[in-house]
C-alpha cells in the first residue's frame, strides 16, 4: 500500500498531477479543491494516498489530510459512490463540510456535489452517520502546503499565506474534536454530539474549544 508520496509536481491535469519521487512519476488523482491547493509545477509537495486496485487498473488518490483520506475510505464504502463520486463530494464540501452535512443529516448538500443524485446523497447521510463522530474526533493533519515534502533537502520557509490558512484549518478541527470528546464524556450520545458540534462550528467557524462546547451545549439543551 502507498500511504503517502512527497516529491516535485512536475505536471498537472484536470482531475490528477503528476509527482517525482526521486525519478519514479506518480500519476495521483485528487479533488478539484486539493488540486486548486498544489503548488505550481518544479515546486514541493507531499500527499496521503489511497490506493485502488482492481484487476485491469491501478489508480493513486491523493488528500491533503489524513481526515480527508478517511472520509474518502468511508464514502467509497457507500453503495453507488465510487472514487469520482467521493472526490466530487470532497470537492464541494472539503472534509469538514462532509461531517457537517453527514452529522446534521443534511443529504441536501451532498446533492449539491456534481452527479450525486438524492437517492446517493440520502445514502450516504443514513449509512455513515454513526461513523461520522470518530472521524470528526480525529482532528485536523497538516496540509499540504506545509508537509515536510522535500525528501532531500530541508523544507525551505514559507513565505506565502498557505501556512496561516492551513495552522487555522488545523485548530478548527482540533477544536471540534476536543468539544466533541468533551460532550461525550459529559454522556450525550456521539450521533448528537457530532450534530451540535458541526452545527456549532458552522454558525462560528473560528470558535475555540470552550466556545464550541458552550454553543453545542445550548443546542443540546431541552428547548422549553
Amino acid at each position: 500500500m502507498i500511504g503517502r508520496v512527497a516529491g516535485v509536481v512536475i505536471g498537472r491535469g484536470e482531475d490528477h498531477v503528476l509527482i517525482d519521487v526521486r525519478g519514479v512519476g506518480y500519476v495521483v488523482y485528487c479533488s478539484e479543491r486539493t488540486l486548486a491547493a498544489l503548488p505550481a509545477v518544479g515546486e514541493a509537495t507531499a500527499l496521503f494516498t489511497d490506493l485502488l486496485v482492481r484487476e485491469d487498473l491501478l489508480q493513486l488518490f491523493g488528500f491533503p489530510t489524513l481526515v480527508e483520506k478517511e472520509w474518502h475510505r468511508l464514502l467509497m464504502s457507500v453503495q453507488g459512490v465510487g472514487a469520482k463520486a467521493s472526490l466530487a463530494i470532497l470537492g464541494t464540501l472539503g472534509p469538514d463540510g462532509v461531517g457537517r452535512a453527514i452529522a446534521l443529516g443534511d443529504w441536501n448538500a451532498v446533492k449539491a456535489a456534481k452527479g450525486i443524485g438524492p437517492k446517493t446523497a440520502q445514502r450516504v447521510v443514513n449509512e455513515l452517520k454513526d461513523k461520522a463522530p470518530s472521524v470528526m474526533a480525529m482532528g485536523g493533519a497538516p496540509d499540504v502546503a506545509v508537509l515536510d515534502a522535500a525528501p532531500d533537502r530541508a523544507p525551505e520557509p514559507q513565505t506565502s499565506a498557505a501556512p496561516r490558512v492551513a495552522q487555522a484549518a488545523q485548530g478548527s478541527g482540533a477544536a471540534q474534536a476536543e468539544a466533541l470528546s468533551a460532550l461525550s464524556n459529559l454522556g450525550y450520545a456521539p450521533g448528537e454530539a457530532a450534530g451540535a458540534v458541526a452545527q456549532a462550528a458552522g454558525e462560528a467557524p473560528e470558535a475555540d474549544t470552550a466556545a464550541l462546547i458552550r454553543a453545542a451545549l445550548r443546542l443540546l439543551a431541552p428547548q422549553s
